[in-house]
């Protein structure tokens, strides 16, 4: 049974996902990037992350070559950030970081100043499938700012999660008395 790719995009616009731009490229003119929101931790033992890239996507090819990318998590005010990395501003390859402030991350991957978070790694592992590569980053480096507001993109749009409740942490006693109509 194949389910049918345009009800599988749909069903994905409805998973709220933060927005990062995965860029590489050590030297000006050789650099590159995307806008993803398949970004995401997957240990703290090394620190690494994850993230998907389409085999076409001109970033792909360039993070095998150097060895290295970063990923940048987007504030608020970078909205059309991630629509220049996204191709629909018809700004290419390199000519998409005269926009926004950039510094080198210790990998020499390019690091955005002022990001929500900003993960400098080093590729450790690939694995492919059918259209995309998932790229484990080993971290090198990290920011964050606590004060930005992330980008969120939900249902073909950018939001910011403005209307966050007090946090539950696991094992909280008065947690596990919530009932769900509390969420709603």
């Amino acid at each position: 049974m194949t389910v049918d790719a345009k009800d599988f995009k749909q069903a994905m616009r409805q998973c709220a996902g933060a927005v990062a731009l995965v860029t590489v490229g050590a030297e000006h003119g050789k650099r590159t990037g995307l806008t993803v929101t398949s970004a995401c931790s997957l240990s703290d033992s090394p620190p690494s992350l994850i993230v998907c890239v389409n085999r076409n996507a001109s970033a792909h090819a360039r993070i095998r070559e150097e060895g290295a990318f970063a990923i940048n998590f987007l504030h608020e005010d970078h909205a059309l950030l991630a629509l220049t990395f996204s191709g629909q501003k018809g700004v290419n390859g390199d000519d998409r970081f005269a926009f926004g402030q950039w510094t080198r991350g210790a990998t020499g991957a390019p690091v955005l100043s002022d990001a929500v978070a900003a993960f400098d790694c080093v590729l450790a592992q690939e694995f492919e499938t059918r259209t995309h590569s998932i790229f484990v980053g080993e971290v090198r480096d990290v920011s964050h700012s606590a004060m930005a507001t992330p980008l969120v993109y939900l249902r073909s749009n950018f939001h910011t999660p403005r209307e966050m409740r007090e946090g539950v942490t696991i094992g909280d006693l008065d947690a596990r008395h919530l009932s769900w109509t509390d969420f709603s």
